[in-house]
């Protein structure tokens, strides 16, 4: 996995550049994220720099929050109204970039970080905040530019992380088969196994021709759910997988 803090910077300050250019009205239209409005997608990003710096803050301390915290954070971003929920959203998440910035290498390496059931140290948390920012500046973005991609800097950093939430939201359809895939910028080697009762995302098979061929910034996008046709490159495929696909990752 490369460095993700570097593109998780760069994130951050495209975030600012795209939201800065919206006025109020802008705010309200529909985000790609289906039933969120774009004010509510940064209440989503500024909620959750809140509950990242807490969980980090925690554990450098030894301390834990209360157990109701997150809901209690969830709550207040909702209650705002959608001016303040953007500005609030940049505001938290400077905060929270210079928060992991400033950390040193000793810390860094003793810090760990709550996502639900799950602890993480310094490198996974980042990535992980680097993956939802970049999807959801996506979802945002592509609603005033339908071409909009994701960096490649986070897509470096991204691709090598997609079974992580493959395990999590891939689906089965019913079917039994394997689905070659292989991308390009980076190149990369992916197997979707599927089974009746289970869906895989596994990395290998560099050595077996593809069933499907295309830029690792689609391979992102279609794992997290962000690659119907309209917001998809031309690929090189075998039949009708990348529809079969498309069911396999309808995204979290």
């Amino acid at each position: 996995m490369g460095n993700p803090l570097g593109p998780l910077r760069n994130s951050v300050a495209r975030l600012h550049r795209i939201v800065r250019a919206l006025d109020d009205a802008d705010l309200e239209v529909p985000s790609y994220a289906e039933g969120w409005s774009v004010a509510a997608v940064l209440s989503h990003l500024g909620a959750g720099a809140v509950l990242m710096g807490r969980s980090l803050r925690d554990s450098l301390a030894g301390t834990e929050a209360p157990a109701d915290f997150a809901q209690t954070v969830w709550a207040e971003w909702d209650a705002k109204p959608p001016r303040q929920q953007a500005d609030d959203a940049l505001a938290e998440d400077d905060r929270l970039l210079g928060e992991l910035e400033v950390l040193g290498e000793g810390d860094r390496a003793r810090v760990t970080f709550a996502f639900g059931p799950v602890h993480v140290g310094f490198d996974e948390a980042v990535a992980l905040r680097l993956n939802e920012h970049v999807f959801h500046t996506w979802d945002i973005e592509v609603t005033r530019d339908p071409v909009a991609h994701l960096p490649a800097d986070a897509v470096a950093v991204v691709v090598d992380n997609l079974g992580l939430i493959a395990r999590f939201t891939a689906t089965p359809t019913g079917d039994t088969r394997e689905v070659r895939v292989r991308t390009t910028e980076p190149e990369r080697h992916f197997t979707v196994r599927l089974t009746p009762d289970q869906a895989e995302l596994l990395a290998g098979d560099a050595g077996v021709p593809p069933d499907l061929t295309m830029p690792a910034e689609a391979l992102c996008r279609l794992v997290y759910g962000r690659l119907d046709p309209e917001h998809s490159p031309r690929v090189s495929a075998n039949g009708e997988v990348l529809d079969v696909l498309r069911g396999v990752f309808p995204g979290p």
